[in-house]
């Protein structure tokens, strides 16, 4: 029987797209026979107090020697010096969602010091394995050869077809924590501008994760006039989740940066329409005809494709149609397990 010890900062249970994605690679693998033991960090991480560094420290040093440990980037790049000094016994594999440093909204001398500490521990692992193509272009800033990582996107599970509102105001839907990545206030003063009302917005996402950038939002929706349209509803179960998928009649999110965009996977599956930006493998997924995109950050071009969308019903069914058939080429987690069982079984 093949054995991992996967690292995650914080609680597996995170309702992010990065949780989701180990959660579901950590079951994967136990499906396929693989015997998987968990570690959780302090959820102090990338930023770990001394205790939490600690802690860390003692969790490495009783995994056996020779041991495949899976370690999620959060943590794993703000540990430099732990990751060398285990290196020489154990098999680190990295797993990186974003490389610390090209989080947005990050002050220059912070992003320098995370990509430096991170381009330490990355030097160590073994292997390094991300889940977006562009990634890869990302690392080679950080000396790491192409030839030293694997690709392993995230899958989607089969859904059901939104059923949608039915009748009254369409109803946009937004998955994604608010923090300055996520694109929100673009996105709301994109909406402002839009001459058509026939609009509800739902946001699902952490209120708690990021409360400066939650407390900006709720006062820019004030300014804007538009708290009677938009709902900031914080964290919803999947079960919950789904309903308000189900209900929806289009998807929405101005992201500034995806190392994939698993949430406009998720909405495709639904054969739910786009209006996105072109980051990540946003662009593949939705493809020519399930939605519009526009360039990261560009509020007018946003804008522009949501009048669109929203004015014109005929393109609107266009789009409905377009998201049907892209649901049918989505990648699936069984996909995703081929390929992240076979980078793990390599020696690095």
């Amino acid at each position: 029987m093949s054995s991992l010890v996967f690292v995650v900062p914080g609680s597996l249970e995170g309702r992010t797209g990065g949780y989701e994605y180990d959660r579901r690679i950590i079951a994967g693998l136990r499906q396929r026979g693989w015997s998987v033991v968990v570690h959780e960090l302090d959820n102090s991480f990338p930023f770990p107090t001394p205790a939490a560094r600690e802690h860390a420290a003692c969790v490495f040093a009783a995994i056996r020697d020779g041991a495949i440990v899976l370690v999620d980037g959060l943590a794993l790049g703000a540990l430099p010096d732990e990751i060398e000094r285990e290196a020489a016994r154990l098999r680190i594999v990295a797993l990186i969602h974003l490389p610390l440093a090209e989080e947005i909204g990050l002050d220059r001398d912070t992003a320098a010091s995370l990509k430096a500490t991170e381009q330490g521990a990355l030097a160590a692992a073994s292997l390094v394995v991300v889940t977006g193509r562009s990634t890869v272009a990302t690392l080679a800033g950080y000396g790491v050869q192409a030839d030293r990582i694997a690709v392993v996107e995230p899958g989607t599970d089969r859904a059901p077809l939104a059923r949608g509102s039915g009748s009254g105001p369409m109803q946009l839907l937004c998955v994604a924590t608010p923090n300055p990545g996520k694109g929100h206030a673009i996105l709301f003063r994109a909406l402002a501008t839009v001459p058509h009302r026939n609009w509800r917005l739902t946001c699902v996402g952490s209120l708690e994760r990021h409360p400066p950038t939650v407390a900006r939002l709720r006062a820019r929706l004030c300014e804007d006039g538009l708290t009677d349209q938009v709902a900031l509803i914080g964290e919803r179960d999947a079960a919950g989740l789904n309903a308000l998928y189900d209900m929806a009649d289009l998807f929405v999110l101005a992201t500034l940066h995806e190392t994939y965009g698993m949430a406009v996977a998720e909405a495709l599956a639904r054969g739910l329409p786009v209006v996105s930006t072109t980051t990540g493998a946003i662009a593949d997924l939705v493809g020519d005809d399930a939605g519009l995109l526009v360039p990261p950050g560009d509020e007018a071009a946003l804008a522009a494709a949501l009048s669109q969308v929203l004015g014109d019903p005929r393109l609107y069914e266009q789009l409905a149609a377009g998201a049907r058939r892209a649901r049918t080429r989505l990648p699936t987690w069984d996909e995703a397990m081929g390929k992240m069982t076979a980078a793990l079984s390599t020696r690095g």
